[in-house]
């Protein structure tokens, strides 16, 4: 069976994201979705709630599960016996971050593949941080977000002020 982790901080989830998930379920047996716990960021939602965001988003897929953690990205895909890493990517600019983090995964964890794929072209501008500050100020950001969880960024939004 193949086994792929989708790793991400998720915060929120974007039509992005969806769209990179919603892809590697046509590929993969099952994809776990990895939701990196940082302690370095402050994020709008704790893991938990970003947890339950991705899971409202996608509905009843069957082969798909969304699971929190921390530590490194290796220890998790070995933990859950993945072969492959993906990650999406929006522009050149992500290229060389996470081609970086590929050859340094791949250092650790040699039995594991990284597989880049790259967000569709109606997405290729949307990330988490442009949601968040669109939402903060007011703007529409529905068009970012899956419609399942645009009423809980909304509500976050409200909270926080």
């Amino acid at each position: 069976m193949s086994v792929a982790v989708y790793p991400g901080s998720f915060d929120p989830i974007t039509c992005g994201h969806l769209d990179i998930i919603k892809r590697c379920l046509l590929l993969y047996d099952k994809v776990i979705v990895g939701v990196l716990c940082n302690s370095a960021k402050k994020p709008m939602f704790e893991a938990d709630e970003r947890v339950e965001l991705i899971k409202k988003a996608l509905g009843d897929a069957k082969n798909c599960e969304i699971k929190a953690f921390d530590g490194l990205l290796v220890d998790f895909v070995r933990q859950e016996k993945a072969d492959v890493i993906v990650r999406g990517l929006r522009a050149i600019t992500d290229f060389e971050y996470e081609f970086q983090m590929a050859l340094l995964n791949k250092k650790l964890c040699p039995e594991v593949e990284t597989l880049f794929m790259v967000t569709s072209t109606d997405y290729s501008y949307v990330s988490s941080s442009i949601v968040k500050e669109l939402a903060s100020l007011g703007g529409d950001f529905s068009r970012l977000v899956p419609d399942e969880i645009l009423e809980d960024i909304k509500l976050k939004i409200t909270e926080g002020r």
